[in-house]
């Protein structure tokens, strides 16, 4: 009887909306509770946050067959990323101002746009136009929106109390999803290049339904009005001032590298950009950038965010600036150059998140990074349109017109240096 009791839910005690039964049953248990969070619902998220996230980068994976096939210059195959940005900078506006990722559970949310992002990335193989081409890449950059910053909120909704580590790794997937159709690329080099294409559209279609089975965690984040005043408000603080700036300095670099990545590599290896030796390559640049999350999360208990986001940064910006005259390298050692330049490029981005958190006001910590990552998404368009119109002219120099980001960033994050050792 007294085992039965110690499992009995306190009267009044009802179940919360968009809560999983057996999360619910197990409440009077902390301990399985505990491993239950860990066992089960984390690993869903990640996996599906990797398989949505593999949406974002499909048209890159194929760059030398649309080169061909639809004859566009350098510049206009960096616009279909742009479209991609602009609409994920659009989505996520409209999520934060008009109060939707609230309204609806979280995992509503994740299935309805993973199937409208697998729908708009398959239509995108079907263009017959550059304008089509683009327009579909846009609706697929809004439906990443309701996939990407979703999964956070997921994350909160069944760990709360493990959202550092999980950020570190909701990134990381983020980063390998963005690099996966490099690697089906490689994998499949005979394929055409609407088959790799399609590959995301499937994974991107089971996330949805990987999250759509899963529901919302028994610990609902609390519900919050998008506040533009509380956003200047963060502005003024200098520590959150210094936490964006450092953001936006990370973000002009981040895509416009990974947008560069199949253009530097094949250009050091002297291959065409559809060689299944560069489409590897450009896997394990932007891929390992996982692993530098997940590192930088751990490194970052002991230096501190600050410490950990400042050499990230220092690291990727002195690779921009270094790339152009290093001269013709061994093989071995140019991939090992952007193994290390492609492990620092991301791993300064689930701190720089942690560190604006944590500086914002605790009224508007959600319109607060709402905005800031708005605004360094449209810096990645700038970025992006900037070293594409130049690859032509410039070459493996285009690097040089991204070192201003990190260099910016740096000055900008100085002054965190001094907070304590393990702080955030």
């Amino acid at each position: 009887m007294q085992r039965m009791a110690r499992h009995r839910p306190e009267p009044g005690s009802r179940r919360q909306p968009g809560a999983n039964p057996s999360s619910v049953r197990e409440q009077g248990c902390p301990s399985m509770t505990h491993r239950h969070t860990i066992l089960r619902p984390l690993p869903l998220i990640v996996i599906a946050q990797f398989f949505g996230t593999s949406l974002w980068f499909t048209a890159n994976a194929v760059i030398g067959d649309l080169g061909r096939e639809w004859e566009l210059t350098t510049g206009q195959l960096g616009h279909l990323t742009s479209a991609v940005q602009l609409g994920f900078i659009t989505g996520a506006l409209a999520f934060a101002i008009s109060g939707l990722a609230d309204r609806w559970p979280a995992s509503r949310i994740f299935l309805v746009c993973a199937m409208i992002g697998a729908l708009s990335n398959a239509a995108f193989v079907l263009s017959g136009s550059m304008g089509e081409a683009m327009l579909w890449r846009f609706i697929t950059g809004l439906a990443l929106a309701g996939i990407y910053p979703v999964g956070m909120k997921l994350v909160a909704g069944w760990a709360p109390d493990r959202k550092g580590m999980a950020l570190g790794w909701l990134v990381g997937m983020l980063t390998l999803g963005t690099a996966f159709p490099h690697l089906v690329r490689a994998l499949g080099p005979d394929w055409d290049w609407q088959t790799v294409v399609l590959v995301s559209s499937l994974l991107a279609a089971v996330a949805g339904i990987m999250i759509g089975r899963l529901g919302d965690g028994p610990h609902l984040p609390a519900r919050g009005v998008f506040d533009w005043g509380g956003v200047l408000r963060a502005f003024r603080l200098p520590r959150y001032r210094a936490a964006a700036f450092g953001y936006f300095g990370h973000m002009w670099e981040l895509y416009a590298v990974w947008t560069l990545a199949p253009l530097l590599i094949a250009g050091m290896l002297g291959l065409g950009t559809d060689s299944a030796q560069v489409s590897l390559a450009a896997f394990l640049f932007i891929g390992i950038g996982a692993v530098g999350c997940v590192l930088g999360g751990y490194l970052s208990r002991r230096f501190g965010s600050a410490r950990v986001a400042f050499t990230a940064l220092a690291i990727s910006g002195l690779a921009c600036l270094t790339w152009p005259v290093l001269g013709s390298l061994p093989n071995w050692i140019g991939i090992l150059f952007f193994l290390t330049w492609g492990l620092a490029v991301i791993a300064d981005s689930p701190q720089l998140s942690a560190l604006a958190a944590e500086s914002a006001p605790s009224d508007s910590v959600g319109s607060s990074l709402a905005v800031m990552n708005s605004i360094g998404f449209l810096l990645t368009v700038f970025a992006i349109e900037l070293t594409a119109g130049w690859w032509q002219q410039l070459g493996g120099a285009t690097t040089w017109l991204l070192v201003i980001g990190p260099a910016l960033g740096l000055v900008a994050l100085r002054p965190l240096l001094a907070q304590p050792r393990g702080s955030a």
